[in-house]
């Protein structure tokens, strides 16, 4: 199927382990932060039992949106795939974004 990167074809091993990692990093929910020097809010949402990853990313000032679902499958790996968008930009977007880590400080 065109756009989609499993663990086995089209996008080497090691790619997809660090894309793997970059996403596990990310928090449930929504959370906004940068990439390419834009803001973006990004929303992630994982099934119950870890099987599923959906996330939904849109630009806040402008129009660019990132969209794709990554499926674990038993004894294959996983599998990514884009919604209406190549491959190559989920993973590029994954790897890129940086959430903000603004914090409120606490009173003593």
């Amino acid at each position: 199927m065109p756009g989609t990167v499993t663990a086995c074809t089209e996008t080497p091993s090691p790619i997809l382990a660090t894309f793997e990692d970059a996403l596990a990093k990310l928090p449930d929910g929504y959370v906004d932060g940068h990439f390419g020097n834009r803001s973006w809010g990004v929303t992630v949402k994982r099934s119950e039992d870890g099987k599923r990853t959906w996330l939904y990313g849109e630009e806040l000032s402008g129009t660019d949106i990132v969209s794709f679902n990554l499926y674990r499958l038993a004894g294959l790996g996983s599998i990514v795939k884009p919604c209406e968008m190549s491959s190559a930009k989920v993973i590029e977007f994954v790897l890129g974004f940086q959430p903000n880590t603004k914090r409120a400080a606490t009173q003593p």
